[in-house]
């Protein structure tokens, strides 16, 4: 973790999105805390890494997500050298089904 992006703000955030329990509670806190566009951004990079993590080529993802070959490299970059971040909510959905 990126001990310059820790902060007791972002931390009560952290801890407030833990606290809803529904994906409609999600729908209504995210509309509350971002605009369409900044979720529909957060979306498309979950969907990138799923289709990364299923090994898809990056055309194949331009195609599906309509999303900038910049930001499937930053996605990219996060999956092999990230904090598992994806990974770890990946293997919790599977865990779900």
């Amino acid at each position: 973790m990126n001990v310059k992006l820790i902060s007791k703000e972002k931390d009560e955030l952290f801890k407030a999105i833990l606290q809803l329990k529904t994906v409609e509670e999600c729908y209504d806190f995210f509309e509350d805390l971002c605009t369409i566009r900044e979720l529909e951004s957060m979306a498309q990079r979950l969907h990138v890494a799923k289709l990364l993590t299923d090994g898809r080529v990056y055309s194949d993802i331009v195609d599906i997500t309509g999303a900038s070959t910049a930001t499937i490299s930053r996605v990219n970059r996060s999956l092999q050298g990230g904090n598992d971040g994806y990974t770890v909510v990946f293997d919790r959905m599977k865990e779900e089904k």
